[in-house]
Parts: C-alpha cells; structure tokens; sequence
C-alpha cells in the first residue's frame, strides 16, 4: 500500500498521521499546502470545507486522521494502540 498525505504546517492530526504511517512502515509521500498544492488545489480535490490532513492510499481518499487510523486497523496493520 502506498499512501499520500496532504497535509499542512502547524497541523497535529497531519503530525498524528505522519507518525502513524512512520510506525507501520507503511510507503508514503506528504505534500504540504503553499509548498506543493494551494488551498484552491487542495478544495477542487477534496470538495470545499474539508480539512486537514487528507490522506489517499492506492488511489482511494480514506479521509482524515481519524478514518486513516481506522483504515489501518481493518487491515490489521494496527492494534489498539493507535488512538
């Protein structure tokens, strides 16, 4: 599986997410808002009012944080020590 993070500076649930993925040794490439994507980049991708951090894996947009996390637990890549 190969995920990528959209994400942005300051962000915890984007830093929450990076270390998640860094743990499981999952593959993984960030891209950061103003450095990589603007925010009109960012909406036109994931629809207006979504936030960060926005994650895809193999091409499928899991979501948040919260939905990545979760993600990783159906497949078994995680346990419950992943909150």
């Amino acid at each position: 599986m190969n995920f990528t993070v959209f994400s942005k500076d300051g962000c915890p649930a984007c830093t929450k997410v990076k270390k998640v993925l860094e743990l499981t040794e999952s593959k993984f490439v960030v891209y950061t808002l103003d450095e990589h994507f603007d925010k009109k980049a960012f909406y036109d991708e994931f629809g207006f009012g979504s936030t960060f951090p926005q994650v895809v894996c193999d091409g499928k947009t899991l979501g948040g944080s919260v939905e990545t996390v979760e993600f990783l637990r159906e497949r078994k890549i995680i346990g419950g020590w992943a909150k």
